[in-house]
Order: structure tokens, then C-alpha cells, then sequence
């Protein structure tokens, strides 16, 4: 897949993922109004999911910024950092970004914002300790490659839009357990199975939320690996990078959640689990295997590497 395609595949995703929310949480409001006999709940819902798509298009960047506390920095307090982004800025042709520091000591970054003049990109204080100044070129180049492939809209949405669902489900869940699911004795039979329906969906829509979310985060970390390698013409900085963080055994990031875990660069929660393949050369096989990669927000490093490594 080009760059170009990349693109527009990611703005369509984005207007079909927030179509699909109005959708899906239009849905399960009417569900509920009927179960709770209520049609005032089908009102509150189709107020929510406007507003929800609002909020995420405009002010989800702001949201995760703040989740993790980020600092913005300037040329004179971060020179360095600051330096490398603007240069490979002008390299890329965007916009200068924004700038921001974590207080984290685990070493990772992300990119986020609504589009490539309101973008911004931000790494952790372990990732500046931890990386010599080409594999922090490597990084930054991989980020500014999210912002170039219009990546960061899709996923930061992806972050504010999966976070309602679980917590729209979680609500009802423990509504239906403290018997707030009662209704009259109008229509018993249809009530019920829609009072099934209502617990499946609320039990099944975090699920697929997330499983988008993942599939988005995969695909597009490959490309951004392979751009960001382009804009610096060195792929192993960014390979040594990859290779550093994804062997870091320190503290995991205080913030870390699973609704922000894709926008990172490497897994938030910890070691890269398969992170082990670029040394013994063996990935796990067969439905096991298959089955494990389902569920992880990134490529295995080890894959990634590989890859990386077979551009020089």
C-alpha cells in the first residue's frame, strides 16, 4: 500500500468509524429505552453520540495530552529533541508540530492531533535517557510518518470513541446486575429477548471496539516503520531503537491504559512479548501464535526489526 492510498484509506476509516458509533450507540440507546420502557434514554443517547463524535474530532489530541500530563517544550528547554523534530519536519514538508515531554521513565512516544497543522508529538523522559541522537531521529521520524500518513486523527478518535463504548457498556452491565433491568408486563416475551440483546451488546461492543482498534494499530506501525526509515535514509536508527526499548525492563508507565495503548510506538504496558524473536529467530507458529497476534495493539519488535534491518 502507498503512501497516498494510506491516506485516503485513513480518512475513510475515520468518517466510517465515527458513522458506525452514531450507529451502533444510537442502537444500543434504543435497545435500553425499550427494555427500560423509557424513551427518554434513546433521546440521551442520540444527544451523547453527537457529542462524543464532536469531542473526539476536536479535542481528543488535547485528551490524551493531558491523560499522560504532558509538558510542552521549547528550543530552549529540550534543544536537542526540539532540533530534530523541526529539521525532520522540513524534511517530511509538515507543519513544525508541537512539542511535549512525558514524565515517564519508560522509554516509548506517540503522535497525535486532528490533522498535520494541529499535530503534536510526544515522547517520554525515558526515551530521551535511554537513546543516542540517531536512534531518537529514528523515533521522531516514525511519528512525523504517522502525521504525514494522516494516522493520528484515526487513532486518537479511535482512543476518546472506544473509552465511551466500554464505559457505556460497563454502566448497563452493572445496571442489569443491581435489577434496574425490570419492565412492566407489556409484551414479556419480546421484552426478554431484547433485554438479551441489550446485555450481548453491551458485552460484545467494547470487544469489537477494541479489535478495530487494534487491527488500525498493526497495519499502520509497518508503515510508519518503513516511512519513517525513508525521511532519514539510516533504518537502523530506527531498528536500534526498537530494539532498545523493546528489551527495557523498568517501570511500566504509571498512565498506561488499553484505550491509548495503540498510539504508542511500542507497547505501553511493558516488555514486547515477542520482542524475543529478533533473537532466537523463532516466532510462535500455528493457531497459538495466530491467536496471540489478535490481540496485540503492535507488531512484534522482533518482526518490525527484521524488516527494518533488510532496507539497508
Amino acid at each position: 500500500m502507498s503512501i497516498y492510498s494510506q491516506q485516503d484509506s485513513n480518512i475513510r476509516k475515520t468518517w466510517l468509524l465515527m458513522s458506525l458509533f452514531f450507529i451502533v450507540v444510537i442502537g444500543i440507546g434504543w435497545t435500553f429505552s425499550y427494555i427500560y420502557q423509557s424513551p427518554g434514554i434513546l433521546y440521551i443517547f442520540v444527544a451523547i453520540s453527537i457529542l462524543m463524535n464532536i469531542v473526539s474530532y476536536w479535542y481528543s489530541d488535547k485528551i490524551v495530552l493531558s491523560m499522560y500530563k504532558a509538558v510542552p517544550v521549547t528550543n530552549e528547554s529540550h534543544p536537542d529533541l526540539y532540533n530534530i523534530v523541526e529539521n525532520l519536519s522540513i524534511t517530511a514538508g509538515l507543519p513544525m508540530p508541537k512539542v511535549y515531554v512525558i514524565p515517564e521513565a519508560q522509554p516509548n512516544a506517540f503522535a497525535t492531533g486532528r490533522n498535520k497543522d494541529h499535530a503534536a508529538v510526544a515522547v517520554t523522559a525515558g526515551l530521551l535517557e535511554l537513546l543516542n541522537r540517531t536512534e531518537l531521529e529514528g523515533v521522531v521520524a516514525h511519528e512525523l510518518a504517522h502525521i504525514r500518513n494522516r494516522d493520528i486523527l484515526l487513532s486518537t478518535v479511535v482512543v476518546v470513541l472506544v473509552g465511551f463504548v466500554a464505559l457505556i457498556s460497563d454502566f448497563f452491565l452493572r445496571a442489569q446486575f443491581f435489577g434496574m433491568g425490570r419492565g412492566g408486563d407489556r409484551d414479556n416475551r419480546l421484552q426478554g429477548i431484547l433485554f438479551i440483546v441489550g446485555i450481548v451488546l453491551a458485552i460484545l461492543a467494547p470487544i469489537a471496539a477494541i479489535l478495530i482498534q487494534l487491527a488500525i494499530s498493526r497495519k499502520r506501525e509497518f508503515l510508519a516503520d518503513a516511512s519513517g526509515a525513508l525521511l532519514t535514509r539510516y533504518p537502523e536508527g530506527l531498528a536500534s531503537a526498537l530494539e532498545k526499548i523493546s528489551s527495557y525492563s523498568g517501570v511500566q508507565m504509571k498512565r498506561a491504559n488499553n484505550a491509548t495503548a495503540h498510539l504508542f510506538i511500542s507497547n505501553p504496558f511493558g516488555i514486547d512479548a515477542h520482542a524475543h524473536e529478533h533473537d532466537t529467530g523463532r516466532p510462535r507458529r500455528g493457531l497459538l501464535g495466530g491467536f496471540s497476534k489478535l490481540f496485540m495493539t503492535h507488531p512484534p519488535a522482533g518482526e518490525r526489526i527484521k524488516i527494518l534491518r533488510g532496507m539497508n
